[in-house]
């Protein structure tokens, strides 16, 4: 999504010119050009696919909605199989309509997971939950702070749910670095993205260039090696403006921006 301007095989190519080995991929864009294709696609280049983005949206109270929302999570995780990842990243999902009830939702996730998490696993996949700044409580994501989608993950077995840290959302938490330490291996993602403000009109795609805002990313990078995380770092910026640029140019500086504000 960061270069998303950029067509799967622009993006494997430029990956491979620039020496980025592994891309982290979405839904749709692997879905129009079809998972069987992508995978092949990812694989001959050289590449690995580091995450599947996205599942979740379990919070819904009406039981249609809530098997709907089961079965794509389902085939989310048959997707990610094809792909050859074996962790498909949860944004969990915002209030029902109506609802002012946090706790009740979040516990309709747990219950969600409770039905996913096996089917997950017996193929290999690992559901990560990931935390989402509160300003998207209402309508994306209940689950607010990484101790929160702990809370949640910690009811299943280590190896089959986890979190994502992405500095994005929790940078701004005092208690985040404490719970990076606790996560431990349960953190199964560790995305990046700066904060930048004034924030644009629409939120959700204001995630800034590394080394543009006030996230200390080195440091975040830090502590999440000390947690004994070894596995791949994800660069994700949703913004208008960086969308508008040429793909290869903006994937060429945001590796060039990984090295200097993160390593």
């Amino acid at each position: 999504m960061t270069v998303k301007q950029l067509s799967l095989p622009e993006l494997t190519k430029a990956c491979v010119r620039l020496g980025v080995p592994g891309v982290g991929l979405w839904r749709e864009p692997v879905q129009a050009y079809g998972a069987e294709a992508a995978a092949a696609l990812v694989r001959d280049a050289g590449l690995a696919v580091t995450t599947l983005c996205r599942g979740g949206f379990l919070t819904a109270v009406d039981p249609d909605r809530r098997a709907e929302a089961l079965a794509d999570n389902r085939a989310a995780i048959d997707e990610a199989v094809t792909l050859g990842t074996d962790t498909l990243v949860l944004v969990s999902g915002g209030l029902p309509a109506g609802s002012r009830d946090l706790p009740a939702a979040r516990e309709r996730i747990a219950d969600a997971l409770g039905e996913l998490a096996p089917y997950a696993g017996e193929r290999g996949i690992r559901l990560a939950i990931e935390p989402l700044h509160p300003m998207f409580a209402s309508d994306r994501c209940v689950v607010s702070t990484l101790d929160q989608a702990l809370e949640l993950a910690e009811r299943f077995p280590a190896e089959q749910v986890g979190v994502v840290v992405d500095t994005y959302h929790i940078w701004w938490d005092d208690r985040a670095p404490a719970a990076v330490a606790r996560a431990a291996e349960r953190i199964f993602s560790f995305q990046l993205a700066d904060w930048t403000t004034p924030l644009p009109a629409g939120v959700l795609n204001g995630r800034g260039q590394l080394g543009d805002g006030a996230v200390d990313l080195r440091a975040w990078r830090e502590r999440v090696d000390k947690a004994g995380y070894t596995g791949p770092i994800e660069v994700e910026l949703f913004n208008d403006d960086l969308w508008e640029r040429d793909g290869v140019e903006l994937l060429t500086e945001v590796a060039e921006r990984y090295v200097e504000h993160a390593l």
